[in-house]
């Protein structure tokens, strides 16, 4: 799988790619289940249409593999499958076959709450300095935000030491604010996965 999604326990991962992969099916009322094991995600990307940049909901899903694949110069990807893999696996994580051949990854973290915060930066160090995953792009999400308030996105990306961290690693990190609910963010993160 060339992308995955991680995070802790309880982050957001299942409810934020239910809603990448069909934005009306998440609202107030859905719940998401803790992911036990490993989940796949087909995420069709919206097309753009010409009005005021906003986007046509997905197409219809489809079967045919070769859709996935970009086509003669600037045509993208249709869609991408993503690889969920559950947080209670975390410490499986480095010792599995899950990043053989990742070229993107999303990592998760439930900005409102700021007890999981230092925990999930834990697990973030460790991710980064896994051999296989140097040249990997990576997405960091800070989900919920619809259930926190503004000052908390600078205390998460505060407490995950952020702008320390950037200037020692290796890899791209592009940050994203999202929530599955009100929708925010989705557009960002759609753009980020569609990219080569």
């Amino acid at each position: 799988m060339s992308c995955i999604c991680l995070g802790p326990k309880r982050a957001g991962k299942t409810h934020l790619l239910k809603a990448l992969q069909d934005p009306d099916s998440i609202d107030e009322t859905s719940y998401s289940m803790p992911t036990i094991g490993t989940g796949i995600f087909r995420i069709f990307f919206p097309e753009k249409s010409s009005h005021a940049d906003r986007h046509k909901p997905p197409p219809p899903p489809t079967t045919d593999a070769a859709a996935a694949t970009p086509r003669a110069g600037k045509h993208l990807a249709k869609f991408i499958q993503v690889l969920e893999i559950g947080g209670s696996m975390a410490p499986l994580w480095r010792q599995s076959q899950y990043f053989e051949d990742v070229k993107k990854l999303i990592y998760v973290v439930d900005a409102s709450n700021l007890c999981q915060i230092s925990a999930a930066g834990v697990l973030f160090y460790s991710i980064l300095t896994e051999p296989r995953l140097q040249k990997v792009r990576i997405l960091l999400v800070l989900t919920k935000m619809d259930y926190s308030y503004r000052q908390m996105r600078n205390e998460a990306l505060l407490m995950l030491q952020m702008s320390k961290l950037q200037k020692q690693i290796r890899q791209q990190v592009t940050i994203v604010e999202a929530s599955a609910v009100t929708k925010v963010g989705l557009n960002s993160i759609y753009e980020w996965l569609q990219r080569p």
